[in-house]
């Protein structure tokens, strides 16, 4: 397999991941999830997603749709299409999983894969991060990961803006 099918592999639809999933609960991997928007790929999402993945043996990333990001960001977002997104996230050795979801919430993506971990960054307490309540009731734990103070994309793209570029 190529590098490239390799990352194309990783990008899946529920359908394919409820497959996976199975299969890594058969081989007794604990499952990790986050998810966001994930737009501009810096350094704090790096870092996050590394951390994410320490928590478990398996990372699967959901990621706004397009759509959806232009509900939650605006008109002027996504920066970066779906395709673009998706593969750079799974060019990240610690993802091992992504899946986009249309809708406002990852609710109903978070029923489906059922995570050992769910995780979301610091602005969120673990209270406040949608779908905790099914994961604390499957027995899972619920984290909010500190920010890499300095790093987020809302600040790049004004800093862009403010160049001219």
């Amino acid at each position: 397999m190529t590098a490239f099918a390799h990352i194309e592999q990783k990008i899946q639809t529920p359908e394919t991941l409820a497959k996976t999933l199975s299969a890594w609960r058969a081989a007794g991997d604990r499952i990790v999830f986050t998810n966001g928007c994930f737009d501009i790929l810096h350094f704090g999402h790096i870092h996050y997603l590394s951390e994410a993945r320490d928590l478990a043996d398996r990372l699967v990333v959901g990621l706004n749709s397009g759509d959806s990001v232009r509900r939650l960001k605006g008109p002027n977002r996504p920066i970066n299409d779906e395709a673009t997104r998706a593969h750079l996230m799974a060019a990240l050795e610690v993802v091992d999983a992504v899946v986009f979801f249309d809708t406002d919430t990852p609710l109903d993506l978070i029923n489906m894969v059922q995570p050992d971990v769910l995780v979301k960054g610091g602005d969120w307490q673990p209270e406040q991060i949608v779908g905790h309540e099914v994961v604390l009731a499957l027995g899972g734990s619920v984290r909010s990961l500190p920010f890499v103070e300095g790093y987020s994309t809302t600040r790049i793209e004004e800093k862009i803006r403010r160049s001219g570029a």
